[in-house]
């Protein structure tokens, strides 16, 4: 038998918490995960840092940021964007512990020398079962190797199909025996609070459940395999998705839908089944959560790379049963930067229990669109859901949000989450809310120097690179004001910023 504290990472590719049936799916769409959830603990408060591909993937793989790790926005192609070199990914550091490593699907980070998986198989095939038979042939291997392993398997679905309009691979996505089609109607559809109930919003979700039903099928089949290998007792599983449903309002935004997702976790020996987990969890909180199942201290390597950044995540496990809020679990930080290389759109948020702070950092720009959602037909029903002047006006909405708030922001946004879960009634400014604003804005300040982010600006400009240099103590002052104001460009008026000991 194959040594105990084995890892089975899963990853859904653009799944929403809300189409799953453990996290209130009216539609029963996820029973493998559902079994996955009653076998496990799930955590209804976990966030991604970013609702962007390859930049949510490095952050679960290195336990960092985006802007820490070099992957501010996705990594193929003439985006091109790749982790540092200096730093430490989930592959290196379970090699050097003995680990058998690998991983089958979707892999979307880079560079390969970063990310030295021994077994690496990438694929697009949407093909559930045949990487269900990947997964069960890298168990055996580590039984004859007697080696504990490392496995992540990167589902395609339920991704969008590039190059079609609507498409979610499920024209040629079931043709597996073993698999299962369920094709659901646009009526029978329960259209998230985020989206407009309109035609081709429902037509597109019943295209996104069709494969996200595909998909569930694939844990299912793995998790099986995983039993027959008599290994499910030693091996610790975590089903997550790298952001929310490919939508307006959701991915590629710090909206809610876009980085609250599910987070299923069953640990053998450790979990409670069926447990229901209320901290505010982090994907930075994964690597150390591996490393702590795998007995080994989360520190960096003995010399660190040079400039390595800090991993600040903590482990899950000792608060993996708690069913009550405990203490130090009660906020959580993120960073987006880029998706596409053309989609730059700088934000950073900060979470608690009640209130969401965004500091949106270039918010003059017109917020952009990842050119999949830009094609959907969704957001082509959407835009023309207004009216012309003529008729009164009826401005065009996306969900319950009007399209101009969602283009056009301000740079700061705070939400009551209690009594706006949608984030559309924007508090920043409001002189009653004026407490929570400046110790929000304090605490994400602190956090991005914390974690040397070049994006905390003053005056247009980046203050880490001003703090880490010679200019202020040779006499520079930057104003205290987040943007450049052409019209009033004078220091002599302006508060400057301190400079840091």
């Amino acid at each position: 038998m194959a040594p105990s504290k084995n890892i089975l990472l899963l990853i859904a590719d653009d799944l929403g918490r809300e189409q799953m049936s453990c996290y209130g799916a009216e539609v029963d769409i996820t029973p493998n995960l559902d079994r996955l959830a009653a076998a496990g603990t799930q955590f209804d408060y976990a966030f991604t840092s970013t609702a962007s591909c390859s930049g949510s993937r490095t952050v679960v793989y290195t336990g960092t940021h985006t802007h820490e790790n070099g992957n501010y926005g996705l990594c193929h192609g003439k985006n091109g964007f790749q982790t540092f070199s200096n730093v430490e990914t989930a592959p290196l550091l379970f090699n050097n512990l003995g680990y058998k490593t690998g991983i089958l699907g979707k892999i979307h980070v880079g560079p390969d020398s970063i990310y030295p998986w021994q077994v690496r198989e990438e694929s697009e095939s949407r093909n559930v079962a045949a990487i269900a038979d990947r997964a069960e042939a890298f168990f055996r291997s580590t039984k004859e190797e007697e080696k504990p392993f490392f496995l992540t398997v990167g589902f395609v679905d339920p991704h969008r199909q590039l190059q079609t309009r609507g498409g979610f691979g499920n024209v040629d996505g079931n043709y597996d025996p073993r698999l299962k089609d369920r094709i659901f109607s646009p009526e029978e559809i329960n259209v998230p609070s985020f989206l407009s109930d309109i035609r081709q919003v429902r037509q597109e979700f019943a295209e996104y459940y069709r494969s996200i039903y595909r998909m569930d099928q694939g844990i299912g089949l793995i998790l099986d395999a995983l039993e027959r290998e008599n290994l499910a007792d030693d091996t610790l599983v975590l089903f997550i998705s790298d952001n929310g449903p490919p939508f307006l309002n959701s991915k590629t935004t710090l909206f809610e839908p876009g980085i609250r997702l599910p987070f299923l976790l069953r640990a053998p020996g450790t979990s409670t089944p069926g447990g229901r987990n209320p901290q505010l969890v982090s994907y930075i909180d994964i690597l150390p959560t591996f490393l702590d199942w795998a007995g080994a201290s989360d520190k960096p390597s003995d010399p660190p790379p040079a400039g390595a950044p800090k991993r600040l995540g903590r482990s899950v496990l000792p608060v993996l049963n708690c069913a009550a809020p405990a203490p130090g679990w009660d906020r959580v930080f993120g960073s987006h930067t880029f998706h596409e290389i053309t989609n730059y759109w700088p934000t950073r948020f900060m979470r608690d229990r009640r209130y969401k702070y965004h500091r949106n950092v270039c918010w003059k720009l017109d917020f952009p669109f990842a050119m999949d959602l830009y094609a959907s037909l969704s957001w082509e029903g959407m835009r023309n859901s207004g009216s012309a002047a003529a008729d009164g006006g009826r401005p065009a909405m996306v969900g319950p949000r009007p399209l101009r708030n969602y283009i056009c922001r301000p740079p700061e946004e705070l939400f009551d989450l209690e009594a706006d879960p949608l984030e559309l009634d924007n508090l920043a400014g409001k002189e009653e809310h004026a407490g929570p604003l400046a110790e929000m804005r304090a605490a994400l300040e602190a956090w991005q120097r914390q974690t040397g982010d070049l994006w905390l600006w003053r005056d247009g400009a980046p203050l880490m690179r001003y703090l880490s240099s010679n200019y202020a103590r040779e006499g520079l002052r930057i104003p205290d004001r987040f943007d450049f104001d052409a019209d009033r460009p004078a220091t002599d008026a302006a508060p400057s910023v301190p400079l840091l000991g």
